[in-house]
């Protein structure tokens, strides 16, 4: 459909208008005309808004963000920022560390955060991030913003009492910005912008705070402060080749050779230490090279090219990225030989054991994808991939009882994966347990904000439970939770 001009340029002023209003100028994007970016929004005391308040903020932005915006629910890489994520937080001086992960399926490089403990990372991020080190001072400085509480600070400073009404121009920000499109416009134009002119002020001395902050938090988790200039120094590269377009909501606050400059010094300051990067990092960021690829064969061409160098006959991230791919483009047979040699000198090594059994599935044999990764949780209960692989195992196998028991013990460990309760759902209908169905795809639902269908989805696996029967009352409980959070929203 065609956009009248005067439409196009009032928008374009809406967008710009907000993520003045509220981007704490964060500069983890490459400046590339034609790419949007997530605003950092964090928030170190402000009075006039609650915890409560930002927990509601945040709940809000991450239901607009699971509605809308394309998600990575790849439990491999999940798993490995959840690491890094709780590497990092015992050191930054966080009121709340209850955080919760949004992986952003987009090879943009960009991060954010979102009052309310919402972190959210693009994949194109560790594309970006040549090392650990680097890849980790980006979720520093969002952690460092979140810290700081710049976002309360800023509305404190406004004055402003109603910290909720900004929750729908927050999601709508995040929405057009991971989605590169104007899906997030409804949201912004329905909600009051802010006097731009007095939050601009801060913007670069928040941007200031949130890089010392960050590099302390770095120090004192045991990695390097210098990945942060490093990190600085690549997205200056990128800007340059992209003809240093930078993008019109950065203008205030764009990435500068003197804050390069003035990190790097500050970084200087710590003690030098040699710190290697972990291999899993090395590993997580091959499968997304992958994944990122125009073609599997692309991606095949790409890492066989890899490993004729010299210096990369043994590198293991190297050869996980060619078994990734070699499985991605239907050669399963081969995907398997690597990563058997890889897992003969590297036993244990989970992330090659749950890829193994991700090719023996392919490969139709579950039996041996079983035993494999029983063994394997044995040796690491409770552990996200191996148990949720092992899930999908069972139910390619057709066996819904043994996959649902699975499923229930992570979606009850992480239950803000509303990707887990799809999967219970299909796993409960194929032992048919209809009550199981109604109460996973209930909890689907109410993560993604449909309270109504969450509502409905109780009232029948109420029907369906004996009365009082325990599992009756459990979801009897859970329909009044339900119902008071709709009766509330009906009536705010």
């Amino acid at each position: 459909m065609k956009v009248s001009k005067t439409r196009f340029y009032q928008t374009r002023r809406l967008i710009r208008a907000c993520f003045l209003a509220i981007s704490l100028a964060t500069v983890y994007s490459p400046a590339i005309a034609q790419e949007t970016r997530l605003p950092s929004i964090g928030g170190s005391g402000g009075g006039l808004i609650s915890g409560q308040q930002e927990s509601d903020i945040g709940q809000q932005v991450m239901v607009s963000i699971r509605r809308s915006a394309p998600r990575i629910t790849d439990p491999l890489v999940y798993d490995y920022l959840s690491a890094i994520i709780y590497r990092l937080v015992p050191s930054a001086p966080l009121q709340n560390r209850n955080l919760t992960l949004a992986l952003i399926d987009s090879p943009a490089i960009n991060a954010f955060a979102v009052p309310g403990g919402i972190v959210g990372v693009n994949g194109g991020l560790f594309l970006n991030a040549a090392t650990e080190q680097q890849f980790a001072s980006v979720l520093a400085h969002e952690l460092a913003h979140l810290s700081q509480r710049h976002f309360a600070r800023r509305l404190e400073q406004q004055e402003t009492s109603a910290p909720l009404t900004l929750a729908g121009m927050i999601a709508g920000i995040v929405l057009s910005a991971v989605t590169q499109s104007d899906i997030g416009i409804a949201a912004i134009a329905g909600t009051q912008a802010l006097a731009v002119q007095n939050m601009l002020s801060y913007s670069r001395s928040n941007e200031q705070e949130a890089d010392r902050v960050g590099l302390d938090i770095l120090a004192t988790a045991g990695m390097d402060p210098r990945g942060m200039p490093e990190m600085f120094e690549i997205m200056m590269r990128q800007n340059r080749l992209q003809g240093n377009q930078v993008p019109e909501y950065l203008s205030t606050h764009p990435l500068t050779q003197s804050r390069v400059s003035d990190t790097r010094n500050r970084a200087e300051q710590y003690p030098q230490q040699d710190i290697p990067d972990g291999q899993e990092y090395h590993l997580i960021r091959s499968r997304l090279q992958v994944h990122y690829a125009s073609s599997p064969e692309v991606a095949m061409q790409t890492f066989e090219a890899y490993l004729n160098r010299p210096d990369a006959k043994r590198n293991d991230a190297i050869r996980y990225g060619l078994a990734v791919a070699y499985l991605e483009n239907g050669q399963p047979d081969k995907a398997a030989d690597v990563l058997k040699d890889l897992l003969s000198r590297n036993p244990g090594r989970i992330t090659f054991q749950v890829t193994l059994a991700e090719v023996l599935i392919d490969q139709k044999r579950l039996g041996e994808a079983r035993k494999l990764l029983q063994e394997a949780l044995a040796r690491n209960p409770g552990n996200y991939p191996i148990t949720f692989t092992l899930a999908q195992t069972e139910i390619a196998d057709g066996n819904g009882v043994a996959a649902a028991e699975h499923l229930q013990q992570l979606a009850r460990q992480l239950p803000a994966q509303e990707h887990l309760w799809l999967t219970l759902a299909e796993a409960e209908g194929m032992a048919r347990n209809i009550v199981g169905v109604h109460r996973a795809r209930a909890e689907y639902y109410a993560l993604m904000g449909d309270l109504e269908s969450a509502q409905r989805q109780l009232r029948q696996a109420q029907e369906k439970l004996p009365a009082g029967s325990p599992q009756r009352q459990v979801v009897t409980e859970r329909l009044a939770e339900i119902t008071s959070r709709l009766n509330a929203r009906r009536n705010s």
